[in-house]
């Protein structure tokens, strides 16, 4: 599995303005080279190719389109900009497309897809593009392209599995359970420091919403650091992140909520290891289950951690 860099990505950057009487007529790759600062025109056609730019409320792609006086465009600028190719057209997001670290199918039928996603690939579209992720590759297995719903996500840096839905109807049911809570999802964290032994679920409130993971100290590690299984009855976003920083053994690796370690992970230690659902139409249990991927397995054999703390 090739490295990914993430502390290089820049956060996303949204530029919001109206067009103005001086830029009405004129094309949007022209009135983005001049509105936005930092853009050139070259980089404006690409972030609509992209997907990051929107007029209105919509999503537009069209580098000629006229502007009309009094439109809100609001550009996204960050990440899926500095990975993307930097031209346009078919064969330029082509070569995005191959560039994409792959991913292993671990289920699949006429309703879902179970995938084993690596670290570094966006599940789902964001306001920054609609290309270059996980539910767009599935789809653009087929063509023309096949539909695909989003259920749930993970964390571009986190690993492990995640369910799609292939149907609406399959969509409309996995989300309603989603929504109440009705899937097994565990994930493998290392974090930092010696995790209390007496804590076993946390119930704290993220984004000012009801968040409780519970909690299982698998191993204790050298230089102070622990390996714990989380396991979600709610599904915040960033919600272990959060909830292993407010304990004060953030994730090793998180460059949001964590703090500097050594030796530093290949990316942040978090992975989706466990994932149990009830099938949309046929109602069986499946379960699933994904092995700490060789990235993060590789850190640990390699350093000092796997001496158990004395």
């Amino acid at each position: 599995m090739p490295r990914v860099s993430f502390r290089a990505v820049p956060a996303p950057n949204r530029v919001v303005f109206k067009v103005g009487k001086e830029d009405a007529g004129r094309r949007l790759d022209q009135v983005l080279a001049a509105r936005v600062p930092g853009l050139s025109r070259r980089q404006a056609r690409v972030l609509l190719d992209i997907g990051g730019v929107f007029v209105d409320g919509r999503r537009i792609k069209v580098a000629g389109r006229l502007a009309r006086k009094d439109e809100e465009v609001a550009a996204v600028l960050g990440g899926a900009l500095a990975r993307a190719t930097q031209r346009t057209g078919r064969d330029a997001r082509s070569e995005d497309d191959r560039k994409l670290p792959p991913y292993a199918i671990v289920f699949e039928d006429d309703d879902i897809v179970v995938v084993d996603k690596p670290p570094g690939l966006l599940t789902a579209p964001t306001p920054e593009s609609d290309r270059n992720n996980l539910a767009d590759s599935l789809a653009r297995r087929a063509n023309p392209p096949a539909p695909i719903y989003v259920v749930h996500r993970i964390d571009l840096e986190t690993s492990g599995l995640v369910v799609f839905a292939k149907t609406p109807d399959a969509n409309r049911e996995l989300s309603k359970r989603f929504r109440d809570h009705d899937f097994e999802r565990m994930y493998l964290a290392v974090v930092a420091g010696h995790f209390p032994d007496d804590v076993r679920v946390i119930d704290r409130p993220v984004g000012g919403r009801r968040a409780v993971t519970h909690v299982e100290i698998r191993e204790r590690l050298g230089g102070g650091a622990t390996m714990v299984a989380c396991r979600l009855e709610t599904g915040r976003t960033h919600q272990i992140r959060i909830h292993m920083a407010e304990v004060g053994t953030p994730v090793i690796g998180d460059g949001r909520y964590g703090r500097p370690w050594s030796p530093a992970p290949p990316r942040m230690a978090l992975h989706a290891t466990m994932l149990g659902l009830t099938h949309p139409r046929t109602g069986a249990t499946l379960s699933f289950e994904s092995p700490l991927p060789p990235d993060l397995a590789g850190w640990l054999t390699g350093t000092e951690l796997r001496k158990t703390a004395t």
